[in-house]
């Protein structure tokens, strides 16, 4: 979606999504980039609010927060998003955010809040309830954001790439690679792990046992087998494949995670190497070797 308003529309957001997941922030961020703001307008009120702005020469740009608070008038979203999606003066799109129940229960057990469905506890029953309300709004919402693991930086970043056209967004993709160990733990934020134990180990070679898979010789040795070098071939093909289309879906990163035994050859080697090649792709790359930490 274009941050300018190039064919005179008036440039609306609607942001909506599970209790909790963060739509106060996309509001403050739409907010501090001149979009004219309201939180939890009754959906019958939203039509009749954009003619009036649609006459409003100073107001380009409409976001509009609206979730279960509203109550009865929810049920009316729907048809209000048709009625919008029909409007000729109107540039419209929906930003549903969501999060994981876990992460729900924890920010309002944080917060003190009651859930806004019950005006009680956020559990985890509630929780399901009104994922299970929104689901059809969700299907109809041109962006998704998973709020889980995002930093208020990394938030800002990803709505950013959602709304803006100052940036060629394959440019602007990022590819977050992570090295670790099985033996203590599979990262929780990788969308694929990959195993490199089918590589043969380094630590085996007694001259090469000290060493990370930062050091070039780890990775001259792993880089002598020609099932290392058909791996990243295909992998590199595939992750070019899926990352077009996670764009077309409003994901703006891959978190990938390269395991071996203890994290320190093969993993380390492997990331770094892929690293380079997605940087050399034109990706937003970034690098963590988790048990090289420890």
């Amino acid at each position: 979606m274009a941050a300018d308003n190039k064919d005179n529309k008036l440039k609306v957001v609607l942001v909506t999504g599970l209790s909790g997941a963060g739509k106060t922030n996309a509001i403050d961020w739409f907010e501090d980039r001149g979009y004219y703001c309201i939180d939890n307008m009754p959906p019958l009120l939203i039509k009749n609010f954009l003619y009036l702005t649609a006459d409003h020469a100073g107001i380009t740009k409409v976001a509009l927060a609206s979730d279960t608070r509203g109550g009865e008038f929810f049920s009316d979203l729907e048809d209000v998003i048709e009625d919008m999606r029909r409007d000729a003066r109107v540039d419209f799109s929906i930003l549903f955010m969501e999060a994981s129940t876990n992460t729900l229960i924890k920010r309002y057990s944080e917060t003190r809040r009651n859930h806004p469905l019950t005006n009680g506890p956020a559990t985890a029953e509630v929780i399901e309830r009104e994922r299970s309300m929104l689901s059809g709004l969700r299907k109809k919402s041109d962006f998704v954001l998973d709020t889980t693991r995002l930093k208020l930086s990394e938030f800002s970043t990803q709505m950013t790439l959602m709304f803006s056209d100052l940036v060629e967004r394959k440019n602007q993709f990022a590819v977050n690679i992570v090295s670790f160990g099985y033996k203590y733990g599979i990262p929780q934020e990788s969308d694929i792990t990959l195993d490199m134990r089918f590589i043969p180990n380094p630590f085996y070679v007694n001259s090469l046992r000290r060493l990370t898979g930062n050091n070039k010789k780890i990775r001259e040795y792993i880089m002598k087998f020609d099932v290392t070098k058909e791996f990243i071939t295909k992998l590199t093909d595939m992750v070019q494949i899926m990352i077009p289309h996670y764009i077309e879906e409003g994901k703006y990163h891959l978190n990938l995670a390269f395991g071996c035994t203890g994290g320190q050859h093969r993993s380390v080697a492997m990331a770094n190497i892929m690293a380079e090649i997605f940087e050399k792709a034109g990706y937003r790359v970034s690098v963590d070797h988790r048990e090289l930490r420890r």
